[in-house]
């Protein structure tokens, strides 16, 4: 399938000089969606972790989408001060802004294998963020899957040694 056309470019958002990968079309045909979410579960599937990661609000969708579909824990990543009980921070800089990004300190085990699963790759900033926050919770990160993968906005080993994978390439 051609996921490429479900995908919309939108220039000048959220601010002047971002060219904005809309996914909704593609949120919005059923037929596009799961064949998404089907192979973004293939390579899970290879990597067999205890836990899918993904942060708010996109990396939401996929990803506990891809954990019912392996049959695998969710544990959400979200923007400060949205989590209830203790959590660990971790701040860090993406495409246009400053961030802090938390976990609950009690989600992850020691221990556990996790995937980190988000609809976009970009520079890399909030996977980063969401690698350093499983390290704080003692566990271990297998990989990462995107959606899209904007492949001249990072380096090649942008994760240290942390493998990942996309289904959609751009330059």
């Amino acid at each position: 399938m051609e996921l490429d056309k479900y995908i919309i470019n939108v220039e000048n958002f959220p601010k002047e000089g971002i060219v904005f990968k809309d996914i909704t079309p593609l949120l919005n045909d059923k037929d596009a969606f799961k064949y998404a979410i089907d192979e973004m579960t293939k390579i899970v599937n290879k990597l067999n972790p205890d836990v899918i990661i993904g942060s708010e609000a996109r990396g939401f969708i996929f990803a506990c989408a891809i954990a019912y579909a392996t049959n695998k824990r969710f544990v959400p990543v979200r923007k400060k001060n949205k989590l209830p009980r203790e959590t660990y921070s971790q701040e860090y800089f993406y495409e246009y802004n400053n961030e802090c990004l938390e976990i609950h300190k009690d989600a992850i085990k020691e221990g556990d294998t996790v995937v980190l699963v988000d609809d976009l790759l970009a520079t890399g900033g909030t996977a980063k963020a969401q690698i350093e926050l499983v390290k704080k919770c003692k566990g271990k990160i297998l990989g990462s899957v995107f959606l899209i993968d904007l492949v001249n906005l990072h380096e090649e080993d942008v994760f240290d040694g942390v493998n990942y994978e996309s289904i959609l390439k751009y330059n």
